[in-house]
């Protein structure tokens, strides 16, 4: 049976043990209709296979060496004693710009799940947690980051009623292996 933990920081090595490697067969693409003056069509196009480890760019203690993660909440999926999932939410930390410097915004900073274990809900299971600590918190919204080339993600998100509200095609640009992907910003109500 999968249960769902709260976890403090001290086992956050437990967290970088489950990867981040995204499956990719599609990507988004977007159409600019009038150089984007005309708005923006989304298209879904097969792409030929490939795997994106993101955890590379998500190594906890990292953070925990940039940032004070005091207010950070950290969740963890156990099926029995074995961590097969977790998630992350960044909240008042004014040197994380993905913030905005407002005391109202928090950000899924990441959520993962051992492969395979990946489509049995787990994902939503620690998303719900994540959702349901934020409100008990006060916060007003979550804040999203996701790529284009991650489109299960997106469309998990969309499920969730989270509202895309930013793209940016140069986000990534001074990294050579990601220069190609587009930022997707997704917000949800809480």
């Amino acid at each position: 049976m999968i249960t769902y933990k709260s976890i403090k920081s001290e086992f956050l090595r437990h967290n970088e043990e489950i990867p981040m490697k995204v499956y990719v067969t599609s990507e988004y693409r977007i159409e600019k209709i009038n150089n984007g003056l005309g708005g923006f069509l989304f298209k879904e196009v097969p792409v030929s296979p490939y795997t994106i480890d993101f955890g590379k760019h998500a190594i906890m203690s990292e953070f925990e060496k940039e940032f004070d993660i005091s207010n950070w909440k950290f969740f963890m999926a156990f099926d029995d004693n074995k961590p097969v999932g977790a998630a992350t939410i960044v909240c008042k930390t004014p040197e994380v710009r993905m913030l905005e410097a407002r005391e109202d915004l928090c950000v899924l900073w990441d959520i993962r799940v051992i492969e395979e274990y990946k489509h049995k809900g787990i994902g939503q299971g620690l998303f719900d947690a994540c959702k349901k600590w934020s409100k008990s918190q006060g916060y007003k919204q979550m804040k999203i980051e996701c790529q284009n080339v991650n489109v299960p993600a997106c469309k998990f998100y969309h499920k969730q009623g989270a509202v895309l509200s930013m793209v940016n095609e140069y986000a990534y640009y001074d990294d050579e292996e990601s220069k190609n992907q587009i930022q997707f910003i997704w917000y949800l109500d809480l």
